[in-house]
């Protein structure tokens, strides 16, 4: 079939208008962000940090992952149980959909393309993440003397939250039912939090707040919460599907303003996140 020259216009001037209403690289599949609830913020709050567990492998959807972090838009964002590839598209979906840009860091503990895809030669990385719209300084991947069942660390960087710089820890302690091996990590996390006057160390701890191998952390620095401590720990709202607080925000030399536990369908962990004030 011959097209006549008027026909091949109006077929160019449709293509280029499809472009437009879509863009020239929206992500296959994807061609729209998950709207966003009534009471999502409008703009990064610069002195907000999140920890959240992304659960993998869980098989959720980054763009429902993405929408949930845009809701709230923390300064910083500690994930955990992180794959590198949904990482990159959480960041790539923030930006592309909801304008909120992010910097990255990944502490990776472990390369396995069982949970992260990719090929058994070329496997995806696996570990922790954080997200800052500030650039990060000085970035450090330790991994524990002993990880428990499975290979476990921190990472931790140097970014301005709330106006002013803060050393940002992000870890995953071992599992449940292997304390004396998370004492030992938190002997090792505690270490490096101490050298630092103004630091913020998140992430999912595996131990109620009462449980004796954070003892290290509590005294070292103070939780989000004025209700949630060891000797409250009856009064700490869960941070998981099965009614337990796991998942922590410590301030040193950094004080509290608020904070709010935000429960998901995308994950096993809530969402955590904390206003603080560095100054």
């Amino acid at each position: 079939m011959v097209l006549g020259k008027g026909t091949w216009l109006l077929v160019a001037a449709m293509s280029v208008a499809c472009l437009v209403f879509v863009g020239p690289s929206a992500p296959k599949g994807v061609p729209f962000g998950r709207p966003l609830p009534v009471h999502a913020v409008k703009d990064i709050v610069p002195n907000r940090v999140m920890t959240w567990n992304i659960c993998n492998p869980c098989e959720e959807s980054n763009v429902d992952r993405a929408a949930e972090i845009a809701t709230y838009a923390p300064q910083v964002i500690g994930l955990q149980e992180a794959c590198t590839r949904d990482v990159e598209q959480i960041r790539d979906y923030l930006k592309r959909f909801y304008g909120l840009a992010y910097h990255v860091e990944y502490g990776t503990v472990l390369r396995d393309w069982g949970r992260c895809g990719g090929v058994p030669w070329s496997p995806g990385a696996f570990g922790q993440a954080l997200l800052s719209a500030a650039p990060m300084a000085d970035p450090v991947r330790v991994e524990y003397p002993d990880g428990g069942s499975e290979d476990r660390g921190y990472m931790a960087v140097t970014t301005i939250v709330g106006g002013r710089p803060v050393r940002v820890f992000n870890t995953h302690l071992a599992q449940r039912r292997q304390e004396e091996v998370r004492a030992e990590q938190v002997g090792v996390l505690a270490g490096a939090v101490a050298r630092h006057d103004h630091a913020i160390a998140l992430g999912d701890f595996n131990a109620v707040p009462d449980a004796p191998e954070l003892a290290r952390m509590w005294a070292l620095a103070d939780g989000t919460g004025s209700r949630c401590r060891p000797s409250t720990a009856a009064t700490c709202e869960p941070t998981t599907d099965w009614l337990l607080k796991f998942d922590y925000v410590f301030l040193r030399g950094v004080a509290p303003i608020d904070h709010d536990v935000r429960p998901t369908p995308y994950s096993d962990h809530h969402m955590l996140y904390a206003d603080v004030d560095p100054a």
